[in-house]
């Protein structure tokens, strides 16, 4: 398949990009700064800027088979990059003709009235982006979407393989097990239209997505 992330440059969608072209995709790298993009066999970066219109980045999305969204300004871009920059990557894929769509969000992202219980004031406002993301992603868009929500992500040179869909809280998630699922979600039917939230836990991957 032909396959766009976007925020090709985050440090789960470098793991994303390895794990897709080891399965045999062709992905295309969207990143404000395309020089800094991961270099492999069938990486192409793509210059791509979340503050342009839809409709030109609608252009750059043609002929894709899917499109992630993994991009994140870490606080510093809230509403143009995590919130409305997803929204019109949205938009821009339904223009470009596209269905499958899977978007890297956070746990309890779809559910803000566990959010005081769940203790997660430091990232209120970047989930407060997530769930505006998310919701017109639910509701406003024809897309075949999954939308996945883990919580803290930790740095980790490999990762378990081992997860957890049940997850109520903010429970740890190597990036390397973010990224590995991801992958695995893309040609996934009955990932469609689900929301999954996510931590690390004792069900291999694989199997975890088969019983969703």
């Amino acid at each position: 398949m032909k396959v766009f992330v976007v925020g090709a440059n985050g440090r789960v969608a470098e793991r994303l990009l390895k794990d897709l072209t080891e399965k045999g995709h062709e992905v295309f790298a969207g990143a404000r700064s395309p020089e800094k993009v991961l270099q492999g066999e069938n990486i192409h970066p793509v210059s791509f800027d979340l503050h342009d219109e839809a409709e030109a980045l609608s252009q750059k999305l043609k002929g894709m088979d899917a499109v992630y969204f993994t991009a994140g300004s870490r606080g510093k871009d809230l509403l143009q990059t995590d919130a409305f920059g997803a929204v019109k990557v949205m938009q821009a894929s339904e223009k470009a003709g596209i269905k499958r769509f899977i978007m890297l969000s956070s746990i309890l992202s779809t559910e803000p009235e566990k959010w005081q219980a769940a203790g997660i004031d430091r990232l209120k406002n970047y989930i407060i982006a997530k769930f505006f993301a998310d919701e017109w992603l639910i509701h406003n868009t024809q897309l075949d979407y999954t939308i996945l929500q883990p919580g803290n992500l930790v740095e980790t040179e490999d990762g378990s393989g081992l997860v957890d869909f049940t997850a109520v809280a903010m429970g740890q998630n190597s990036i390397p097990n973010v990224a590995k699922v991801l992958a695995e979600l893309l040609d996934q039917p009955n990932t469609f239209k689900k929301v999954i939230p996510m931590a690390d836990g004792q069900t291999p991957i694989a199997q975890a997505i088969a019983e969703l």
